[in-house]
């Protein structure tokens, strides 16, 4: 059964078009992999994570950050897809 992967985020911080926009890059780098991606706002202020099922892949309050894409795109794809190739993404930044 294909995963779905659920980001969470704040909606009274702005952070719809954020959740959005991952959940494009996602849909599209995993177009066979995945079920759905699913946005849902947070009823904890400043809440930004996103999960594979149960499974919680980051978490910006403990990060202190957001996810960079490329980052994302690697996490997902070690617990969706390891031997996928993810091109230009895999390669490590100079």
């Amino acid at each position: 059964m294909k995963p779905i992967i659920t980001i969470e985020y704040c909606p009274k911080c702005g952070w719809l078009l954020r959740a959005a926009y991952m959940a494009q890059e996602l849909l599209t780098t995993f177009s066979e992999e995945l079920k759905g991606v699913t946005l849902q706002p947070a009823e904890v202020g400043g809440r930004y994570r996103i999960s594979v099922g149960d499974e919680l892949l980051f978490d910006r309050k403990e990060q202190g950050r957001f996810p960079e894409i490329k980052e994302l795109k690697q996490l997902v794809r070690d617990k969706v897809s390891p031997e996928k190739s993810l091109g230009h993404s895999d390669k490590p930044q100079p």
